[in-house]
């Protein structure tokens, strides 16, 4: 897979015929990806950091990171990622519910993850809640390590940031 901050085309046959193209994030596409995190269960959405405003903060904050995947014309899966110049974090992995179980999400998390190897960041974080059996099982499949030996700690800055749980 060429791997660049551009687009990547990927095409399966596993049965079916699918493309679909790893490219960009870009501000353009978020009510399109904003929909999408609407319709996957075991997400929670805030307020304020899903916000257009909150995400594109993101995306300005660390360029050419972020990445979606696109069939048909239409975003079927999403990655936004962030860095602190030492560790990465992946938000809002997903893939839409029609779309599994074709190597989208793994073929988004493995261009994720070149990228932030190009900006020379060695290791990456994400939070997959307890309840969200499918995302878990993905990732255990990856190969990433549900890590037993710390505790997450959250404190709230703005109250205005209420967070939502998709059912």
């Amino acid at each position: 897979m060429v791997t660049t901050k551009e687009s990547v085309k990927v095409t399966l046959d596993l049965g079916v015929h699918m493309n679909y193209t790893i490219r960009t994030m870009e501000e353009s596409d978020y009510d399109e990806v904003y929909k999408l995190w609407t319709t996957i269960h075991g997400f929670a959405m805030r307020s304020l950091d899903d916000s257009k405003e909150g995400v594109v903060r993101v995306l300005k904050r660390n360029p050419g990171l972020s990445v979606v995947a696109v069939s048909g014309g239409k975003i079927v899966g999403s990655i936004l990622v962030g860095h602190d110049g030492r560790r990465a974090c992946f938000y809002h992995v997903c893939v839409h519910e029609d779309y599994r179980k074709h190597g989208i999400g793994k073929a988004m998390a493995s261009e994720a993850m070149m990228r932030l190897k190009v900006e020379g960041i060695n290791k990456i974080q994400l939070v997959a809640f307890k309840e969200n059996a499918l995302g878990n099982g993905f990732w255990q499949a990856e190969q990433w390590i549900m890590r037993d030996d710390l505790n997450v700690y959250d404190f709230v800055l703005n109250e205005a940031n209420i967070t939502a749980f998709n059912k």
